[in-house]
């Protein structure tokens, strides 16, 4: 089976996975507590105006018509408008909007989580038994043991006294409360680097400070579970592959110590890391929703919070789908790095 083929075949498999998702993602939102009428209405709600409503959003239809209207709009792209959040907006624009920041917060969550993560799990494995391999076990087990949630709360309420306890040189909160938005550099940015710098080097140095002074902890965060995740399973797969068949051939052989952990070690050991790194797409998910509202960063997941309280049910069903998207295309991913990693791994299986 050639390359194109297995990838033709994984995408025609994963059809019925976004349609059983998506079906989920319906019945949760239309079947489940959500009041999008009352929403709207707010404190001028009458019986009046709320059945005119339901009428014109299409809710007294029945639930089969709704279903398929719903399935037809997303599989074609028609992703429609916010009734609640911003009514008369379409999705395209809200997404425009707010996924940026997302992106940008999920970039440096990555970004930490990869380099500081495995290089320590990667160190421990190729020194066990040592005080830095225990240190670093330590430090991985009690970074993976707190919850996203509780750790927010505390870096926000340390992070906030940092005025306090500095005497004023280093105020967090301000940035905080009245910096409720990070903004992403620009595209242009990354077109002509060089020239933006020279043209005005202190105040693209000022709003880089200023966009990581924010984004920083929240990427700290966001990062957290997948870092410790990486640091455990990173010294598990060095200590294992040091002690194989081939790694021993290899250094009976003479081969270097250098050439026999970077060609034979590390890249083995990056096989099942494969997994942990993509599974960071569902972390990004799940946990930015609750991140970017503690860190009052308005993102995709922000903008979903918002959408399930207040019962905006198309930008909710949007974000869904979208998602779904993403982590179906992500498993993708995964099952061609370890193609690319493991040239024994062939696209029969």
């Amino acid at each position: 089976m050639s390359r194109w083929q297995y990838f033709l075949r994984r995408v025609l498999m994963s059809i019925p996975v976004v349609i059983f998702g998506t079906t989920i993602t319906f019945a949760l939102i239309r079947l489940g507590p959500l009041d999008p009428v009352s929403a709207i209405l707010g404190t001028q709600y009458n019986p009046q105006a709320a059945e005119q409503i339901r009428t014109n959003l299409g809710l007294n239809q029945p639930l089969w018509s709704q279903y398929l209207d719903f399935m037809y709009d997303l599989f074609t792209f028609q992703l429609g408008q916010s009734w609640v959040i911003a009514p008369g907006t379409t999705a395209y624009e809200l997404i425009e909007i707010y996924a940026p920041r997302t992106i940008w917060l999920g970039f440096w969550s990555v970004v930490i989580a990869l380099f500081v993560g495995i290089p320590l799990g990667f160190y421990a494995g190729l020194n066990p038994n040592t005080p830095s391999d225990y240190a670093a076990s330590f430090g991985g087990i009690v970074w993976r043991a707190m919850p996203n949630f509780w750790l927010a709360i505390m870096l926000v309420t340390a992070l906030s006294q940092l005025g306090t306890w500095t005497n004023g040189l280093f105020t967090w909160q301000t940035w905080i409360v009245r910096t409720n938005v990070v903004t992403p550099p620009a595209l242009g940015f990354f077109q002509s680097p060089v020239e933006q710098f020279l043209a005005d080097p202190g105040g693209w140095t000022e709003s880089f400070i200023r966009a990581t002074k924010q984004i920083a902890p929240a990427a700290l965060v966001l990062g957290s579970a997948s870092m410790g995740n990486e640091m455990r399973i990173g010294r598990t797969a060095v200590l294992e592959t040091i002690n194989s068949n081939y790694v021993e051939t290899a250094r009976a052989k003479g081969v270097s110590g250098r050439s026999l952990v970077w060609k034979h070690i590390f890249r083995n050991a990056l096989i099942p890391l494969v997994p942990i790194i993509t599974g960071e797409a569902f972390l990004l998910l799940g946990g930015s929703v609750f991140v970017e509202t503690v860190f009052a960063i308005n993102g995709l997941g922000w903008l979903f919070f918002n959408a399930a309280i207040n019962g905006d049910l198309p930008l909710i069903g949007t974000l869904m789908f979208i998602f779904i998207l993403i982590l179906v295309g992500t498993n993708i991913l995964q099952d061609f790095l370890y193609t690319i990693i493991d040239p024994r791994v062939g696209y029969d299986g």
